[in-house]
């Protein structure tokens, strides 16, 4: 009898369901079924028992239907290489291809009948309509990515969906002239603007207008079906105006009085290009629903912002929502040669969902050009497609041809129903062209003379949207001139006022979020604040912080760690740097204040001096001991990040940027780490309040010394930080004593404005015996930007400035050789420099004669460029290491050598 005979029996979607869940891991199938699906491969004709092949006979009606099923997987898997998805160009042909052939069938089989058709919701039904509905789910306007996704649920999800209608939308005639509306408003307003401003840079949406109704339709559902409260929007330049006016609602006549080059009305700042610019609102619907609309500002540097979108999330989440990631949405417009070629696109995709930044999924949507500035796709990446970092995380892609708007609303009502209910990402791939050169000015045939002669002839998606609705008795030809006409007339009122106007307005993201905060110059930077916090309190927190939960096991070395800080406290009263750090936390949670801090291993600490998070032995429970304070009116949050610096520094910047009351913390594990996330420094950090008038409070630490560790692990680069500093932009401090840092943090979050602040941490120090500080020092102080020496005044001839833990070597050979001549003034605050403090400083030493900047550092790094622009109190000299191109040598012996010199030269009798 044959062995196989029982198949005839057996329901071909049983089958189907059994070999998708053996697809994505075999070791879940029933054994015998396991067994069968390796040796008999859905079409092979060798069945394997053991190893040993065994020739078998399989009734001809089962094999066929499982060479349909192979045919039905064929296209799920490969479907999207065959989609009609590219408007201006033949795609790429693909091999093997989805032809009968490949598959074991004919065209003798089309009019056969299948009970495979019940896969796709058919029913018993031929060969041929299987094949016909196939290509309309995989191979019309949108190619669908899925079937590497490893959850079962997720892939029967996606096949139900895209079953239904054949991944075909069924748009109600009002829905449908909404599509047109809102696709008129895009070509008309990009239309007008090449009429009245001609070449001016705009980076124009033509070719990928689909796009706002997409990003329309997705918030209203969002609203309507879902219960969303909020969407923050991060995009890059193209499509950014039409996005502003067409979505957000910006007035069109402020866009307007900004193309025609008027000054920005607020002469406290510089402002940025139009296409830069973000837009905080709300928008009410017709039906009384209400979202709040963030749309974030971006540099030129494309995919920032994307970073920086979901950290501003992800704060809303935490703090507005109360966790709730589903009434939040983050939507992400990408360009293509910037996703594909961009890394920190990949970072991204990586932090989606980890604890400490994921933010419940969301929208990527690709305005894919087919090219970058004028490099061809074929140059720009390896991969198919320029949404292959997609796959890393797995998460669906939907390629869709712009021009069909009704495909490209379908596959944005899809990816939003995907993201609600899995909390993942989801990209749509909108595939367009680009009408003119990568800005309006530039001519596109010097490098693309066959693309661009077909887009010159090719229709607009509205032509071709209208000419179908026309074609289908849904709109007549009269209802399309006359929404176009309207928006004209309306959009030229609004340019006659932009005429009137005399001046051109920055509007303030999130302006709403920092009303109780005040944007401070230098005077209000240097003016003092108390930070002093009571003693009773902070015996309290060390309580709290050393002593061992009811029912909770900690290793013994924790345990030995938990009885060090209670020592600190109340026997030596000598509190180290975590000490000092960890009090600060705790002082400011019970003000209120919540913490987050994230960075690489920050838990523990690369110096294994913070110890945030310890863990319970039996059960390994993370536990934060500040989070257990009864009196806390605040929340601490900290996370060891991914290996990144861009995307988690852009993250945590924007998640300060939407909680002010958050003391937001990155930490670099090495201070040079920071290097990688250089774009934020230069872009944010620096610049933001300036170019967009967005005030951020992010604190960055950066561990800093030279310790013999070689050229990287020495220098955090504060020269680069310095650099950045102008007017009242940021703060960059290097502490040299606890209780400083204590105060310095305090500080960050009682004064009534933020700053960036960048503080160059220690590393020895952290447990150096003369680096303690008194809790009356952390309960009666206050910040000292400057910290005088305690020496005799009168007899000093030789005052050195200096900072961080340079001074605690300084101070190690004056000792050695007792001098009394040299004085070592610390400067912890080095921007912006308190001039009047350091001025008083000077005046109780009579007896100078030179004055002297002495640092670790190569004299072309560290701080010494620029005090010898910013001090100007006295002629400075130098002490320093000779220029180098590296920061510090790799031989220990080498670099110790080069530090003693300097020290020599500081305390040089001889010196003239």
């Amino acid at each position: 009898m044959d062995k196989f005979s029982f198949l005839n029996a057996v329901h071909s979607e049983f089958i189907s369901d059994l070999y998708d869940q053996y697809l994505v891991n075999p070791d879940a199938v029933e054994p015998s079924w396991k067994s069968f699906f390796q040796g008999y491969d859905l079409a092979n004709e060798n069945y394997s028992i053991n190893g040993e092949e065994i020739a078998v006979e399989v009734p001809e009606q089962v094999s066929k239907e499982f060479r349909v099923l192979d045919l039905i997987n064929g296209y799920r898997t490969r479907g999207h290489l065959f989609t009609k998805t590219n408007p201006v160009r033949n795609r790429r042909e693909y091999s093997p291809s989805l032809a009968l052939e490949n598959f074991g069938l004919s065209n003798a089989d089309l009019d056969s009948n299948f009970d495979a058709g019940e896969v796709l919701g058919l029913g018993t039904t031929s060969l041929k309509n299987i094949v016909l509905h196939l290509e309309q789910i995989y191979c019309a306007s949108i190619g669908v990515e899925y079937m590497y996704i490893r959850n079962p649920e997720v892939i029967k999800w996606w096949q139900s969906k895209l079953n239904f209608n054949d991944n075909h939308p069924r748009f109600s005639v009002e829905a449908k002239k909404y599509i047109l509306s809102k696709l008129n408003h895009a070509v008309t307003f990009e239309s007008f603007l090449q009429t009245k401003y001609v070449g001016q840079k705009r980076f124009s949406l033509e070719g990928g207008e689909s796009l706002i109704p997409a990003i329309s339709v997705a918030l209203y559902n969002a609203v309507e079906d879902y219960g969303v409260k909020e969407a923050v929007i991060g995009m890059a330049h193209r499509g950014r105006l039409s996005t502003l006016v067409n979505v957000f609602r910006k007035p069109m006549n402020e866009l307007f009085s900004e193309f025609e080059g008027k000054d920005f009305e607020d002469a406290n700042i510089d402002g940025d290009v139009k296409y830069h610019l973000g837009l905080t609102l709300d928008k009410t619907y017709q039906n009384g629903k209400t979202i709040k609309m963030n749309l974030v500002p971006n540099p030129s540097h494309l995919e920032t912002v994307a970073s920086v979108a979901e950290g501003i999330t992800r704060a809303k989440i935490d703090k507005d929502y109360k966790g709730d990631d589903s009434k939040i949405l983050p939507i992400i417009v990408h360009g293509d040669a910037a996703i594909a070629g961009q890394g920190i696109a990949y970072e991204v995709a990586q932090m989606s969902q980890l604890n400490g930044y994921k933010t419940g999924g969301t929208i990527h949507i690709v305005v894919n050009n087919q090219i970058g500035f004028t490099t061809n796709y074929l140059d720009a990446r390896s991969s198919t497609y320029c949404t292959d970092v997609a796959k890393v995380v797995l998460s669906p892609v939907l390629h869709v041809n712009a021009d069909d708007a009704e495909a490209v609303v379908h596959a944005i009502e899809l990816a939003l129903d995907y993201r609600m209910k899995f909390k993942k990402d989801v990209y749509i791939d909108l595939l367009g062209y680009r009408k003119y050169g990568h800005n309006e000015g530039d001519e596109p045939r010097f490098t693309q003379p066959k693309l661009y002669k077909a887009i010159s002839k090719h229709s607009n998606p509205l032509k071709i949207y209208t000419d179908k609705l026309i074609a289908e008795n849904t709109i007549d030809t009269g209802y399309g001139k006359k929404i176009v006409a309207d928006f004209k007339a309306m959009m030229e009122t609004e340019f006659t006022k932009a005429k009137e106007s005399d001046s051109s307005k920055v509007r303030e993201f999130m302006e709403e979020r920092w009303s109780d905060f005040n944007r401070q110059r230098l005077d209000g930077m240097l003016s003092p604040i108390k930070t002093a916090y009571p003693k009773e309190n902070l015996e309290n927190i060390a309580k709290v912080v050393s002593t061992v939960p009811e029912g909770v096991k900690f290793v013994r070395k924790a345990e030995r760690i938990l009885g060090g800080r209670a020592k600190m406290v109340f026997e030596t009263d000598a509190l180290d740097w975590g000490m000092a750090e960890t009090m600060a936390y705790g002082s400011l949670l019970e003000e209120g204040f919540d913490i987050r801090i994230s960075g690489q291993d920050v838990e523990r600490g690369t110096f294994s001096h913070r110890h945030a998070i310890l863990r319970d032995e039996i059960s390994e429970e993370r536990i934060n001991l500040l989070n257990t304070n009864k009196d806390n009116k605040g929340e601490m949050y900290i996370y060891n990040s991914l290996l990144s610096e861009y995307g988690v520094l852009g993250f945590d910047y924007g998640y300060a940027m939407a909680n002010p009351n958050t003391l937001t913390i990155w930490e670099a594990q090495f201070g040079d780490f920071s290097n990688g996330a250089q774009i934020i420094f230069d872009q944010y950090l620096s610049a933001a309040e300036d170019k967009w008038k967005m005030q951020n409070g992010i604190v960055v630490l950066l561990p800093h010394g030279y310790e013999s560790q070689g050229s990287e692990h020495s220098s955090a680069r504060m020269e680069r930080y310095l650099q950045l500093c102008a007017k009242d932009n940021m703060i960059v401090a290097d502490c040299t004593t606890p209780a400083n840092f204590f105060h310095l943090l305090r500080r960050q979050m009682k004064r009534d404005f933020r700053k960036p602040l960048i503080v160059l941490t220690p590393k020895s120090l952290l447990r150096h015996p003369k680096a303690v500080s008194s809790i009356s020092e952390l309960a009666g102080g206050q910040f000292q930007e400057v910290i005088d020496d305690t020496i005799n005044p009168e007899k000093v001839t030789k005052m050195v400035f200096c900072t961080g833990k340079f001074y605690y070597d300084l101070l190690a050979e004056r000792e050695k050789l007792e001098n009394e001549n040299v004085a070592l003034v610390r400067i912890e605050q080095l921007f912006p420099l308190h001039h009047d403090k350091i001025q008083k400083i000077m005046d109780r030493y009579p007896n100078v004669k030179t004055y002297t900047w002495a640092q670790e550092e190569p004299k072309n790094m560290g701080a010494w460029t620029y005090m010898l622009q910013r001090f100007e109190l006295a002629p400075l000299k130098v002490a320093a290491r000779d220029f180098a191109a590296a920061p510090a040598p790799g031989n220990g012996a080498r670099d110790k050598r080069r530090q003693q010199r300097v020290i020599d030269s500081v305390f040089d009798t001889t010196e003239k």
